[in-house]
């Protein structure tokens, strides 16, 4: 078999071939480490055949529909899943066949109700149903504390002691465990009784995940993140350096439309000397009033580099093909020193800049 671990803070992924036919599934993947999983395949020579999610993650963001697009493969999930772009979808005791491997499905709901653990020889991938030293948590969308209850005493445990626990979170720096070794030591699993280990479950009381709201979000309906937003249009979009646009302004460059697209009590509180104000939320349905030739270079800022960035991706989009985005926002304007024009009345309609002209 071929294997690879890869961690990611605490969230663990897995690569896994066949030695004989190159052919690899990719477990639990991350959005952030797509790049890794590629050139480690490569570097393995392996081509990777599926893409599989043991469940509905709410910590991270699921990389398989993205590298579904990217390698033209089927994403696997557990017949319970809500995300729409999964191709394949597993029911409890079928497998499927990755060369000469055979990827048994468990269906083990209790942290989701799409949660899976599969068995691969002589590793079972456990997802979020049996952690190293814990189990995952039930007090997310979909979880249920009787339901984990069954999946672990009345089927994950009852299987080989010696099996090899490989779970899809670890913050503890430990790469594996076996069935056996939580049967003993897991403080979890010392909760027998359904009663005492539901009343545990509920009684945790644990922190919500930082990107919850969005990781559901994302993972559930394939919709993209505010990062995947972001570097999108980063790869689209020119930058200009604060160096640049300050000498250009000073220099009164006729040709150069600064475009500040925060709202306008930011912007009256102090903006680039010459900038005109259209705020990010009013652009699309403003645009052809505020910026009627589509040859003008524009450049947009707002406080931070972000909004302005999405903001120059969207007038490219819309034919200003000379749009770029500050590299940087007007907070580091502001910290270097560089001027700013506090008129009040700078950004009403009908104001030209000296930078418009």
């Amino acid at each position: 078999m071929i294997f690879e671990q890869v961690a990611t803070g605490g969230c663990q992924s897995y690569l896994v071939g066949c030695d004989e036919t190159r052919a690899a599934v990719l477990i639990d993947p991350a959005l952030s480490q797509i790049d890794h999983y590629v050139a480690l395949a490569a570097q393995n020579g392996v081509r990777i055949r599926y893409l599989i999610d043991t469940h509905t993650h709410a910590d991270h963001f699921s990389a398989t529909k993205e590298l579904a697009r990217q390698l033209g493969v089927p994403v696997v999930m557990q017949r319970a899943s809500p995300a729409p772009f999964v191709d394949m979808r597993l029911g409890d005791g079928e497998m499927i066949v990755v060369g000469q491997m055979r990827l048994q499905v468990l269906h083990t709901p209790g942290h989701t109700a799409d949660s899976m653990c599969i068995q691969v020889d002589d590793r079972l991938f456990t997802g979020d149903t049996l952690l190293i030293g814990g189990t995952g948590r039930t007090d997310l969308p979909s979880g249920d504390p009787e339901a984990l209850y069954d999946s672990l005493f009345n089927r994950v445990l009852h299987l080989d002691p010696a099996l090899k626990v490989y779970p899809a979170h670890d913050y503890k720096g430990r790469s594996h465990s076996t069935i056996g070794e939580e049967l003993v030591s897991n403080p979890r699993l010392q909760k027998r009784e359904r009663a005492a280990f539901v009343e545990m479950m509920r009684s945790l009381n644990l922190t919500m995940p930082t990107h919850i709201t969005e990781a559901l979000r994302t993972n559930m309906s394939g919709g993209k993140t505010v990062a995947r937003l972001l570097a999108e249009a980063t790869s689209s979009v020119p930058f200009m350096s604060l160096v640049e646009l300050k000498g250009r302004v000073e220099a009164v460059e006729d040709d150069l439309i600064v475009l500040d697209v925060r709202e306008r009590d930011a912007f009256e509180a102090g903006h680039i000397p010459g900038a005109r104000l259209l705020p990010r939320g009013q652009l699309e349905l403003r645009v052809n009033q505020e910026l009627p030739d589509p040859t003008r270079r524009i450049l947009t800022c707002c406080e931070l580099g972000y909004i302005s960035t999405l903001a120059a991706a969207t007038l490219r989009e819309m034919g200003f093909l000379h749009a770029v985005a500050l590299d940087g926002g007007m907070k580091a304007w502001r910290e270097a020193g560089y001027p700013l024009e506090p008129t009040a009345n700078a950004g009403a309609p009908g104001h030209t800049s000296a930078a418009s002209r």
